[in-house]
């Protein structure tokens, strides 16, 4: 396995549901999927969902060397699981093509306050 990059990304929780609470809609349309938003809206601990997502996307982006400015966007990334198997990423678009073949690799964890992801991208 040749790794082609690798990403991390912390998020503080509270800074997740602060940004909900401030501008829901934005934050709902801008950064997650439907189905990111309806697993998250069916869980308790929501917040803390949405937080590892976050943390998930700016690891993916990091991973890919792309950032998340412009050059691909966050709903062009999905973060799929069901708490329950691993979590995967799906992507769609600039992301997928920037991505190419290479295989993802994601990790998420949480505590209470912080979220964490780690993505790593093989050739």
């Amino acid at each position: 396995m040749a790794v082609s990059g690798v990403g991390v990304d912390l998020v503080q929780v509270k800074r997740i549901e602060a940004m909900f609470n401030r501008f829901p809609d934005r934050v709902r349309n801008r950064i997650f999927t439907s189905a990111e938003v309806e697993f998250c809206e069916g869980i308790a601990g929501k917040y803390l969902s949405y937080a590892g997502r976050f943390a998930a996307k700016e690891a993916f982006a990091k991973a890919l060397g792309t950032g998340l400015r412009g050059v691909i966007g966050w709903q062009e990334i999905e973060i799929c699981d069901n708490e329950r198997s691993r979590p995967t990423i799906k992507v769609k678009g600039r992301a997928q093509e920037y991505l190419g073949k290479r295989k993802v690799h994601l990790s998420i964890t949480h505590l209470p306050d912080y979220a964490a992801a780690v993505v790593v991208i093989e050739d």
